[in-house]
C-alpha cells in the first residue's frame, strides 16, 4: 500500500520536476539571450512583464506544489526505515527541494526584485540588466540541472524499485 503510494507521488512528481526542467531549460537555452539581443532596457521590461505575470499562472502552483510533495517524499524517507531505497528517495527531494527551491528564494527572485525596482529609467535597467543577465541565468542552470536530476533520479527509482 505505501509502496504503491510513494510510487504515485514519485511519478507526479517526476512529471512536475520534468515540466519545471523545461521551463527553466527554455530561459536558460534561448529566452534570456533572445531578450539581451533587444537591448538592456527592453529586455528588462520584457523580463519584469514575465515576472509579473507569472504570479498569476499556473507555474505557481506547479513551483509550490512540487517543492512541497519532493520535500514531503524526503522527509518520509527519513522516517520510513523499510521503504526500499530511502536514501535515494532523500537524495532525490533534497536536490530539488534545494536546487529549485532555495535557489529560486534565494538567488533568482532577490535579482528579479532588483530589476523590478530599477523603475522606469532606461539607464538604471541598463545597469541592472547586465548584472541581471548574467547571474539570473548562472542561477536558472543550476535551477534546470537540479530538477533534470530530481526526474533522473525518480524515474531511476520508479524502474528500479517498483
Amino acid at each position: 500500500m505505501f509502496s504503491s503510494m510513494i510510487a504515485l507521488a514519485l511519478t507526479i512528481a517526476a512529471i512536475s520536476a520534468g515540466l519545471m526542467a523545461g521551463v527553466y531549460f527554455a530561459f536558460s537555452g534561448f529566452i534570456m539571450r533572445s531578450f539581451d539581443q533587444l537591448g538592456a532596457a527592453p529586455a528588462a521590461d520584457a523580463m519584469n512583464s514575465i515576472n509579473e505575470v507569472i504570479l498569476r499562472s499556473w507555474f505557481m502552483p506547479l513551483f509550490f506544489g512540487s517543492t512541497l510533495l519532493y520535500a514531503a517524499l524526503a522527509i518520509w524517507a527519513i522516517f520510513d526505515a523499510d521503504l526500499p531505497g530511502r536514501w535515494l528517495v532523500f537524495a532525490t527531494g533534497l536536490t530539488y527541494v534545494i536546487g529549485m527551491f532555495v535557489c529560486t528564494a534565494a538567488f533568482n527572485v532577490p535579482l528579479n526584485n532588483r530589476l523590478k525596482d530599477a523603475g522606469r529609467d532606461d539607464n538604471a535597467k541598463a545597469e541592472t540588466w547586465t548584472h541581471y543577465f548574467k547571474y539570473w541565468t548562472r542561477w536558472n542552470h543550476l535551477r534546470t540541472i537540479c530538477s533534470l536530476a530530481a526526474l533522473i533520479l525518480s524515474i531511476h527509482y520508479l524502474v528500479s524499485h517498483t
